[in-house]
């Protein structure tokens, strides 16, 4: 990860990031400016913050009380007239302190152990500075069977609305107490870009102590620049970003590009900047130019939809022919048998799978009517043949087109 404390006044001099000079790498919707997306930044009434464990940490690893304070003042600024929600990690942080560990420990009984003490020591942070300010706050702790499960995802959305109809500030984190590798998100960058999606959010800020997503590695590019927008998220995007280098935090650059990227194909903007100097979110709420944009690439799904294309991990993956392809996507119709040539993984009826075409790429992700043996069974035969080859038929489908979102 490309990590870069702004100071000095090549932070300032905007003009050296957004005249991007050509390069192989970039095509041209990555490098044009856009102004029409930061102006409608100003307008988002729903925004999802997410704040990273660097941006609340000293370069030790330790809390820093002093910038958490700052940092709570944009807060508390940004919900004034919006409503807000903010994804925070920092608990195992905080912890790691109250336990007086040196390094993030790399077994799971000891990171839930440390989030087990820094949970209640990182909600009573936000209390002690929302509450100065009569603005209430509340703890949501999430896994990933929280959002995968169709009816606890519900839950979850129905609870966070009535949050924020309430004008409570929801502060959600993983519950890594409990969470084991199957439930995890991974990061809390994949958890905001879900959460965006969850509320049906305008805006989408990831704060980390990254400026942006740059063309270089600027530590050791002296001409590396920082894109000011990107308008869709390629694998040359996705080139551009590496692991995390922080011992403390679990995300990196590429999961905050993934995050933004899962923001935008929900119709929702995203930015990746700074949190490390005060005031960035506020000045990516009022439009100006700072870190990086990613621009909207599709339109907003509902709410079945977007849980099948975002929440769901698939369990298998069938790959399909030219034609069927072609009629889930412009057809809007549901893949039949006939149209399976392959299936990988072991899943059960009503598992999340991903349908991919013949290079392998991945265009949609459903929910199976069959189990992959059954399906292994009954690839590329009629539906008329199901009952035959099975000796009983659930559907004619392999996945109905209400269980399918394109991707």
């Amino acid at each position: 990860m490309w990590l870069t404390r702004p100071s000095g006044p090549g932070c300032r001099n905007r003009s050296e990031h957004t005249a991007l000079a050509p390069c192989f790498l970039f095509r041209p919707t990555l490098a044009r400016v856009t102004h029409s997306g930061r102006n409608a930044l100003r307008a988002a009434k729903r925004v999802v913050v997410k704040i990273g464990t660097n941006a609340l940490t000293h370069a030790t690893g330790r809390f820093n009380r002093e910038h958490f304070v700052a940092l709570g003042e944009d807060l508390l600024w940004a919900a004034q007239g919006r409503e807000l929600v903010v994804v925070s990690s920092g608990a195992i942080a905080l912890g790691m302190e109250r336990l007086g560990l040196g390094s993030r420990p790399r077994d799971i009984p000891g990171k839930q152990a440390c989030a087990a003490v820094g949970q209640s020591r990182l909600m009573q942070a936000y209390e002690d500075v929302f509450g100065a300010q009569g603005q209430a706050v509340a703890q949501v702790l999430l896994t990933h069977e929280d959002m995968r499960d169709r009816r606890r995802y519900l839950n979850v959305k129905h609870t966070l609305e009535r949050l924020l109809a309430a004008s409570v500030v929801p502060v959600i984190n993983e519950n890594d107490t409990v969470s084991v590798d199957e439930l995890k998100f991974g990061d809390n960058d994949t958890l905001a870009g879900l959460v965006a999606g969850v509320v049906e959010a305008d805006a989408l800020v990831l704060l980390s102590d990254v400026e942006g997503l740059f063309t270089a590695d600027p530590r050791r590019d002296a001409g590396a620049r920082l894109l000011d927008t990107v308008e869709e998220v390629t694998p040359e995007v996705l080139s551009l970003a590496g692991g995390t280098s922080s011992g403390v935090g679990t995300g990196g650059m590429a999961t905050k590009v993934r995050a933004a990227a899962s923001a935008a194909e929900q119709g929702i903007r995203g930015v990746i900047t700074s949190g490390a100097l005060p005031g960035r979110l506020r000045a990516v709420l009022e439009g100006e130019p700072v870190g990086t944009l990613f621009e909207p690439t599709g339109a907003r799904r509902g709410s079945r939809a977007a849980w099948i294309a975002h929440a769901l991990r698939p369990l298998g993956t069938l790959t399909v022919d030219a034609g069927a392809r072609e009629a889930i996507v412009h057809g809007k119709r549901s893949l039949l048998p006939s149209g399976v040539k392959q299936v990988t993984g072991d899943f059960d009826r009503g598992d999340p799978v991903d349908l991919a075409d013949a290079s392998g790429e991945v265009f949609a992700r459903g929910l199976a009517s069959y189990g992959a043996e059954e399906l292994r069974r009954i690839a590329g035969r009629r539906t008329s043949d199901i009952e035959s080859v099975l000796g009983y038929r659930y559907l004619d489908e392999a996945v109905h087109r209400d269980d399918l979102a394109v991707l």
